[in-house]
């Protein structure tokens, strides 16, 4: 039998959350959070919740990993032509959510999301293992295929279609960048009453802090 869910709770012990601690840029702020993630080995530190908007008007949500953490926003790598490419061309607007529960942290993102530069798309897609690389052109992402065997017959194709001169970045794929608007830093703490600092956007370099309630 399953467990009886309501009982599922863990209590939250990790420090508190000051805002008179934290910088008065988020990003450099979430700098600061990030290398702590790394330093504590927490499993797929990467990982983040891209949130779009659906062509039905529903949200969806998925699993990017982010490659790249610039001075304005944060960069991760896709087929522009899969769902939520398509998604991204007609709505702009999307959420990032970043969950590290070993360390009790969240970090919640909303803003305006563009693609980056050929040129930055062509050095990361040329850092990408040999494998990535011929899965970027043999997977037609988002779109229904008859089964498993098919794909790997596209892999097998592009492989030796390619072979041995290298395989160039198909221009359906590349690099998206997200640049904030608002962000949220979470730091959970005991009887739930968590700690939620926020970063609004005022004009450019210009944030407003305040706390929410848990």
């Amino acid at each position: 039998m399953m467990k009886d869910l309501r009982n599922v709770r863990n209590e939250y012990k990790q420090k508190p959350l000051d805002e008179h601690m934290m910088d008065t840029n988020p990003m450099d702020e979430f700098h600061k959070w990030f290398e702590l993630v790394l330093e504590s080995h927490v499993y797929e530190p990467t990982a983040m919740v891209l949130s779009t908007i659906g062509n039905d008007g529903f949200p969806e949500s998925r699993i990017v990993l982010l490659k790249e953490l610039r001075d304005d926003g944060f960069v991760f790598y896709t087929n522009y032509d899969s769902a939520k490419g398509n998604q991204i061309e007609k709505n702009n607007k999307v959420g990032l959510n970043f969950f590290w529960s070993t360390l009790e942290r969240q970090v919640r993102v909303t803003g305006c999301i563009e693609k980056i530069s050929e040129e930055d798309s062509d050095a990361y897609y040329d850092s990408r293992p040999y494998s990535s690389q011929v899965t970027a052109w043999a997977s037609p992402q988002s779109r229904r295929v008859e089964n498993r065997a098919f794909l790997v017959n596209e892999a097998t194709r592009y492989r030796e279609k390619f072979h041995p001169v290298g395989i160039p970045r198909p221009q359906f794929w590349g690099g998206y960048i997200i640049k904030p608007e608002k962000v949220e830093f979470w730091q959970g703490r005991g009887d739930r009453l968590h700690d939620r600092i926020v970063y609004e956007k005022k004009r450019e370099g210009i944030w407003k802090t305040y706390r929410l309630a848990p």
